[in-house]
């Protein structure tokens, strides 16, 4: 009797090297599901644990947290009062050069009150309002008195004197101009006050 060989199946063959790997794959699938379990149970426990931590740190954030805005506004503050002294510093700048020049200006309406040649006269004038000029623009106003209210802010009283001219407690006479600049007295009108 002769057997018949049966044709064979194609069957695929497997390589030895991706036996291993897939021994190794289903081992660590099996870890993992384990791994995956454990860390589970862990995270399970670990609520508790999780409440105190935060808690804790909150506390030891807040006095950083305090300390990091109290540095914030003293930082602003600072900022603040170095811009405020570099305006006050352009500002008043020119405040010793202008106080020497009022005595030049006074000097100037002096000569104006006395008897001159017309065209003399109307030199120093334009001399004048040319030299008044220049003060305003840099910042520099006359601190108007006659007929006002005393105000010790800005006059200074170095007479009392009984008039009918103005009320009492007025200014009734002024006797030296006084100056301001960009605000600021640089210089009290010197004044006389009505009784």
């Amino acid at each position: 009797m002769t057997q018949k060989n049966k044709p064979e199946k194609d069957i695929p063959k497997k390589d030895p090297a991706q036996e291993t790997e897939t021994v190794a794959d289903e081992a660590v699938n099996e870890e993992g599901s384990c791994g995956e379990q454990q860390a589970q149970e862990e995270q399970a426990e670990a609520p508790e644990e999780a409440k105190e931590e935060p808690a804790e740190e909150q506390e030891k954030e807040e006095p950083m947290k305090d300390q990091y805005l109290r540095l914030m506004a003293d930082f602003q503050n600072y900022k603040r009062r170095v811009e405020k002294e570099r305006q006050d510093t352009r500002a008043y700048a020119n405040e010793k050069i202008v106080t020497e020049l009022l005595t030049v200006l006074d000097n100037f309406d002096r000569a104006m009150e006395h008897d001159a040649d017309e065209g003399f006269k109307e030199g120093m004038q334009m001399i004048l309002d040319q030299f008044n000029d220049v003060l305003k623009h840099a910042g520099v106003e006359e601190i108007v008195a006659e007929k006002e209210v005393f105000d010790p802010n800005v006059h200074n009283a170095v007479m009392m004197e009984d008039t009918d001219d103005v009320e009492s407690g007025c200014v009734s006479c002024v006797l030296q101009k006084g100056y301001k600049l960009n605000g600021k007295v640089i210089r009290p009108a010197m004044v006389k006050v009505a009784n």
